[in-house]
């Protein structure tokens, strides 16, 4: 149920607070007033950095692509001024481990840690090269007998000083791992994000069973009152018998997810469905549908369809309940509604007794979609800020005061223009302009529509995009 239009909002959602607050990767720096022993131990701590770069450097694949140059971690490594001043330095003097890069970079594409990453990346997937240069140090690198000769000969060596470079190497895994540019914690945001979705789609369908339940106590309730009327003794029983409540109750998928995850509408909300409940008793859907003559299974479907669509989805009550509960059901009502009443539409169609639940995700495209966008979006943000920045009219608008939501979308629609070509242009044009005039400024509809065309166009002019 969570399609495309869904996914793409989810990840500019995700990526919008994500990147609002993330925590760049960064070097170790030399400790105040070093022993002899720390410099040592931070110049070969940076030493094997260079190291590393230059061991992905050689490895190569068929047409000279280079897959460990172009991970995450390797492209950090060349942007930290210490990294890039030794390169420079080394291509004019002799690298101290230059003698042992092939042997090295043969070792690594004969290990399963190679091999591995090239299979998740392959795959798409964003977290592929997240702990690869950690493994490959550690499991590689830091054995060798070849390496830690060469170290052992090194001037100021000592085994102390050995070591505190390798705490210092590990130090930097796991600030690579940690920092917030990684793309690991928006990856599990939006699958957080994905299941919630899938939660409020079983409980919708859920909701009506739990209102039936409720009616019906107080409907026994009033049978034991010291004063009954004629209609406490005789009830009528239609809301209670409603056909369609029955095949929800025996809807096996849907009864095990509610029983697996614990819900229960009216334990976590029970104000808010007394009031819901009144709601629907005073509503003119509920009197017609009482005093009606016909009782069939498709008028009972009509019923609940009507109600949650034109009561349910509109209730300010239930609406803040729903959004103190999570804060991604807040803009997904409006399209697992939507698929909420489509089931329950298709069930009317069919007439095959069955509740046709939908599936998460249409296909496993889709279930990859989100995720692979969230990786170029994360992968390639400096080349899609430099296509935004060299169309901006200077004279008009500033860089650096853009705003943030606009340049977030702006950067997703690249990245999905630049990577997907099976999604015709014009269809993400407008989805992405569609979710600025949602979630940015007044103005910013219009705004992205004129950068995106220009970069298209330019992109287009330059051959490097084919969609037309």
């Amino acid at each position: 149920m969570i399609n495309r239009i869904l996914i793409r909002i989810k990840v500019i959602q995700i990526l919008y607070s994500f990147l609002l607050m993330e925590k760049h990767f960064s070097l170790e720096s030399i400790a105040e007033s070093p022993t002899k022993e720390k410099r040592y131990a931070y110049s070969l701590y940076l030493d094997l950095l260079v190291l590393m770069v230059k061991v992905s450097e050689s490895i190569t694949q068929r047409g000279g692509y280079q897959p460990l140059a172009n991970t995450r971690f390797i492209k950090r490594l060349k942007n930290e001024d210490a990294v890039s001043s030794l390169l420079a330095k080394y291509r004019m003097n002799a690298f101290p481990f230059a003698g042992l890069v092939d042997s090295l970079a043969g070792k690594v594409k004969d290990s399963g840690i190679y091999k591995n990453f090239l299979k998740d990346f392959k795959e798409g997937k964003p977290e592929a090269d997240t702990t690869l240069w950690r493994d490959l140090y550690n499991i590689l690198f830091y054995p060798d007998a070849s390496l830690n000769a060469v170290i052992a000969r090194s001037s100021g060596y000592t085994i102390s000083g050995a070591e505190r470079a390798k705490d210092l190497l590990n130090s930097t895994f796991t600030n690579f791992m940690a920092s917030r540019d990684n793309g690991m914690e928006a990856e599990t945001m939006l699958q957080q994000s994905f299941d919630k979705a899938q939660e409020l789609y079983f409980r919708l369908l859920w909701l009506p069973v739990e209102l039936t339940d409720m009616q019906e106590r107080k409907i026994d309730d009033r049978r034991y009152r010291h004063i009954i009327t004629d209609e406490d003794r005789n009830p009528n029983m239609k809301f209670i018998e409603n056909t369609f409540v029955s095949v929800l109750r025996n809807c096996t998928a849907l009864v095990n997810y509610i029983e697996e995850k614990k819900i229960s509408w009216t334990d976590e909300n029970h104000v808010m469905m007394e009031s819901l409940l009144k709601c629907i008793l005073d509503s003119e859907i509920y009197n017609n549908y009482m005093s009606s003559p016909e009782h069939s299974e498709k008028e009972d479907a009509e019923f609940w369809r009507e109600v949650l669509k034109k009561v349910v989805y509109s209730n300010q009550f239930f609406l803040e309940t729903m959004e103190d509960q999570s804060v991604f059901w807040n803009d997904d009502l409006d399209i697992i509604g939507t698929f909420v009443l489509k089931t329950i539409r298709k069930y009317i169609d069919e007439t095959s007794g069955i509740l046709p639940l939908l599936n998460q995700f249409k296909d496993k495209e889709d279930e990859r979609f989100g995720s692979q966008l969230i990786g170029y979006v994360l992968k390639n943000r400096d080349q899609y800020r430099s296509f935004i920045d060299n169309v901006i009219d200077k004279s008009q608008w500033e860089s650096e005061r853009l705003a943030f939501m606009d340049v977030v979308v702006m950067e997703t629609a690249l990245a999905e223009i630049l990577n997907f070509p099976s999604i015709p242009l014009s269809a993400s044009l407008n989805e992405y302009i569609e979710i600025a005039k949602s979630y940015s400024t007044q103005k910013s509809g219009g705004f992205v529509n004129g950068i995106l065309g220009k970069i298209i166009k330019k992109l287009q002019d330059e051959g490097k995009l084919l969609k037309r």
